[in-house]
């Protein structure tokens, strides 16, 4: 290969384009057909995340790592500046339409369960959304992951009863004045004027603080990545932060609540022990409008399909960018982590509400008290696991 060749910009993979586009395309379809033009455009919404997922490569995982082992900030602000776009909209809209947030309670099985999901993705590789888009860009290893977070949800959800019924410590409850739960909508307490401005107020001050820390250690601030292409990627953070931005603000219109990703993992679970001879029906979880969702076909599930456009949505966007290739070849480590990591992750997404899109940013755009104590017990997970690996040199 010549150097005037090598400069040249790589071309586009036509294969994993084309398979992708028509596997959207099948998918809008078969969801119309089966459940409605609504499921038909979350296929589109979840295709356009996906798209976006890859090309900003906006996962959490890596910003969570980032900000505890380097002291560099730039993706956790963009984070927030992702969350602070979604409810200057979804405040309004939950406050003043049929809308409705993820108002969920405080409880030792939620912050236990978050506190693992926290430490499992820094060994999985990716959260929930950052799982789906990798699948789709190609990851071998991440298919393994996403495997064993199907299992541990499904786990998780023969389990969640107990977990709910673990109260607070006597002291803990004497303390805070709580129950043996406790949740806090601030929108329906603040308005949504009163619930931005101390949510602004919060991650401001958080900002900042990164912005200081950063400097500190490093006496600047690292630039952020800039868009290359938006066909072809890759997209600065900030225009990942706006994109998914619109992907949560068009889930929250059409499906009438925030974006969510694991819920479908245990459905998926559920239907695969189901199909093998595992009554998951005699399960608590497992009933009502659950238990139809496991007997009902899968198209029926608006966010399971918003989840097959995420993949198909970034196996496109890595045809663009022509870095769609699968490696087959994985050590021992590689496969372990990826078990052990999916494991925690579905476990630990059933006892906490979610993951990082349905549980952390879910709960944010809801005004949900939940949501900042999920980002509290994550973040501490993560940072022992980064230690954790660090320690183990993986």
């Amino acid at each position: 290969m010549t150097l005037e060749t090598a400069s040249l910009p790589k071309q586009p993979q036509n294969m994993p384009v084309i398979g992708a586009a028509l596997a959207l395309f099948a998918l809008v379809i078969a969801a119309a057909n089966l459940a409605g033009q609504k499921q038909a455009l979350a296929v589109l919404i979840g295709g356009l995340a996906g798209f976006a997922l890859y090309h900003a490569s906006f996962g959490f995982t890596a910003a969570w790592r980032r900000i505890f082992a380097e002291g560099r900030g730039v993706g956790l602000r963009y984070q927030f500046l992702l969350i602070v776009i979604t409810c200057a909209v979804s405040f309004p809209l939950i406050a003043y339409t049929d809308a409705r947030g993820f108002i969920l309670p405080v409880s030792m099985g939620m912050l236990f369960g978050s506190f693992i999901f926290g430490f499992g993705m820094q060994f999985g590789g990716g959260c929930g959304s950052g799982t789906l888009f990798v699948v789709g860009g190609g990851s071998t290893r991440m298919c393994i992951t996403l495997l064993f977070f199907v299992i541990g949800s499904v786990l998780g959800t023969m389990h969640l009863n107990w977990w709910n019924s673990i109260a607070f410590p006597q002291a803990v409850q004497e303390t805070l004045g709580v129950g043996d739960k406790f949740s806090y909508g601030m929108i329906n307490n603040l308005g949504p004027i009163g619930a931005f401005v101390v949510l602004i107020s919060l991650l401001g001050a958080i900002a900042l603080w990164s912005v200081w820390y950063e400097k500190r250690k490093h006496g600047d601030l690292e630039p952020p990545r800039k868009t290359e292409s938006f066909i072809k990627g890759p997209w600065s953070p900030l225009a990942g932060a706006i994109a998914l931005a619109i992907v949560g603000i068009l889930t929250l219109i059409v499906a009438g609540r925030p974006w969510g990703v694991t819920w479908a993992f245990a459905l998926w679970g559920a239907k695969g022990a189901n199909l093998i001879g595992i009554d998951v029906l005699s399960w608590p979880f497992w009933t009502g409008w659950k238990a139809n969702a496991v007997q009902n076909t899968v198209f029926k599930d608006t966010t399971s399909v918003m989840n097959f456009g995420i993949i198909a949505g970034a196996v496109a966007a890595a045809g663009l960018a022509s870095k769609w290739r699968p490696i087959f070849s994985l050590s021992k480590v590689e496969i372990s982590t990826a078990i052990f990591g999916g494991l925690l992750m579905g476990y630990g997404a059933r006892l906490a509400y979610g993951c990082n899109i349905g549980a952390y940013l879910g709960g944010l755009v809801s005004g949900s008290l939940h949501g900042w104590a999920w980002a509290l017990m994550a973040f501490i997970g993560s940072s022992l696991a980064v230690m954790v690996k660090r320690k183990m040199n993986i």
